[in-house]
């Protein structure tokens, strides 16, 4: 009785824990698909409860209706398609045609403006760049480290591996001032560079892959040294088999950091817009004082957590593997 108590316990805190984390998600998507009212008074225009896709009732777009106002050489033009009209009520007819024109669902309009009004494409193609480099170079660097950390026997080894663990206490605001300072004078603010290089040295990474590195059979290393393989050649061609798991956990952790990271591009990406990561083109939907465009800021936050979330998907299975087993010996 007691033991089916506890079940029911743990099970109650790891659903409310899941609504906990799915709670924001959830938002986000619903208001991704609302117009600014019903987002912010949470009411359909018949005054009802706005629900997940809100009402979906027409709504103007300002921007469009703006853009395309129609001018004094509009008005002339049209003078011979209305005769009779004065001039007024030939404005008045176009200015509706263009309301029109104008007008969308919800939804449609969110997404539309997620891509026209900023080059998000632009964006996620910024991101892909900054966070692919950071996991490829943070691997080149880390296996080799973590190899020796973990199967050579050298003088200092726990003694650099102490310094790997002091590493991973030291939170990245604390050293973002030398590091910009340092980037300032070698002229590579506002480049790839500088979202890049101060991360292609993973302290995790080299402690992560250390701890599964640590679960190989030393035999299997011997036998490719008798076989005459040289060390490095043992670091690519029998470890970085064996440690496909762990790399896909890393890359987890490695490219949902740097993808959703706001602010080091925001510290040394200050003139340059094409250079914008996805988290910093969410800062294009920021009205200031006319206030913010939550629709189309949400469906920006779809769109760049939608491949996190896929790419997770697929790789859950190795994801867990690489966790379960990093650190058993």
């Amino acid at each position: 009785m007691s033991y089916d108590i506890g079940n029911s316990l743990k099970h109650t805190a790891l659903i409310l824990g899941a609504l906990v984390v799915i709670l924001p998600f959830y938002f986000m998507l619903s208001y991704s698909l609302q117009s600014q009212r019903e987002i912010e008074t949470g009411l359909s225009p018949g005054g009802v409860n706005a629900g997940f896709f809100g009402s979906q009732s027409l709504v103007l777009d300002k921007d469009c209706l703006q853009a395309n106002t129609p001018e004094r050489k509009e008005i002339e033009v049209a003078k011979t398609s209305y005769p009779g009209k004065t001039e007024r009520e030939i404005y008045n007819i176009l200015l509706k045609e263009v309301e029109t024109s104008c007008s969308s669902r919800p939804a449609l309009m969110n997404y539309s403006m997620a891509f026209t009004k900023a080059p998000l494409l632009r964006y996620l193609l910024n991101g892909v760049i900054v966070t692919l480099s950071i996991f490829l170079i943070q691997v080149v660097v880390a296996l080799p480290a973590a190899y020796a950390l973990a199967k050579l026997r050298f003088l200092g080894r726990d003694f650099i591996f102490s310094i790997v663990l002091l590493c991973l206490l030291v939170p990245v605001h604390a050293i973002a001032l030398p590091l910009y300072v340092i980037l300032a004078k070698l002229g590579l603010t506002n480049t790839y560079a500088a979202l890049i290089i101060p991360w292609t040295i993973s302290v995790f990474g080299i402690f992560l892959m250390r701890q599964f590195f640590l679960t190989v059979p030393d035999d299997l290393i011997d036998a490719a040294r008798m076989d005459g393989m040289s060390e490095f050649s043992i670091i690519w061609r029998v470890m970085l088999p064996t440690a496909v798991p762990a790399l896909l956990a890393f890359g987890i952790f490695s490219v949902v950091a740097h993808w959703n990271d706001y602010f080091w591009p925001r510290v040394v990406i200050t003139g340059d817009p094409n250079l914008f990561t996805p988290p910093l083109g969410m800062r294009v939907f920021k009205q200031d004082t006319e206030g913010d465009l939550h629709g189309p800021m949400m469906a920006v936050a779809v769109i760049v957590v939608a491949p996190l979330m896929i790419a997770f998907l697929m790789a859950q299975k190795r994801f867990i593997e690489g966790i379960t087993f990093t650190g058993m010996k």
